[in-house]
This record gives structure tokens, sequence and C-alpha cells, in this order.
């Protein structure tokens, strides 16, 4: 009976290690994409109010046409490869919450 009361005992110590850990990277990882997220807004932020300025500087409608074209594709660009860039964050981030957890799988089965 103690024996088992013992085997139950470290296997839940097991386990409460394995969710502080798959915590910690979620923690780390979590802190990345935010990071991540207040770069971008900052640098979507900074392109747009440089694209106001060069507005203000044009003469003609047609240029001011080209330079927000110009700056159109360029935070589509910038957006779609950030979204890439998040994405990749996610995933990573769901790797490592798992990876705690696989060595107890492996035990279950």
């Amino acid at each position: 009976m103690v024996k088992n009361f013992e085997e139950l005992q470290q296997a839940s110590k097991e386990n409460i290690d394995l969710a502080v850990k798959s915590m910690g990277n979620v923690s780390k990882s979590a802190q990345a994409i935010a990071v991540e997220l207040a770069d971008y807004s900052k640098k979507s932020f900074e392109d747009s109010t440089a694209m106001i300025e060069k507005l203000f500087g044009v003469k003609s409608l047609e240029k001011a046409i080209e330079v927000q074209s110009e700056y159109a594709k360029a935070a589509y660009e910038g957006f779609v490869a950030e979204t890439t860039k998040l994405g990749e964050m996610y995933s990573a981030l769901a790797k490592e919450t798992y990876k705690p957890f696989e060595s107890l799988m492996a035990k279950a089965k």
C-alpha cells in the first residue's frame, strides 16, 4: 500500500513539474509574440506617418496616387510577412507547450 502511495506521489510530482515547465514555455513565447506585435505596430505607425508627410509634399494628383500606391503595396507586403511570422511563432508556441507532455504520453502507451 505504501509503495503504491509513493508511486502515486512521484507521478503527481512529475505531472506538476511538467505543467510548470509547460507554463514557463508559454510565458516566454507569449512575451515574444507581444514584443513582435508591439514592434510591428510601431513600424506600421511610423510608415503611415512618413507616407502622410510625403503626401503633404506632392505637387500633383498623379504623384499623390503614386505615393499612396507605393505605401499600400508596402503595407500589404509587410502585413503578409508579419502574419506569416506570427503564425510561425504561434505554431512554435503550441509545439513548445506540448513538448513536456510527450514523455508522459509515451509512458501512458
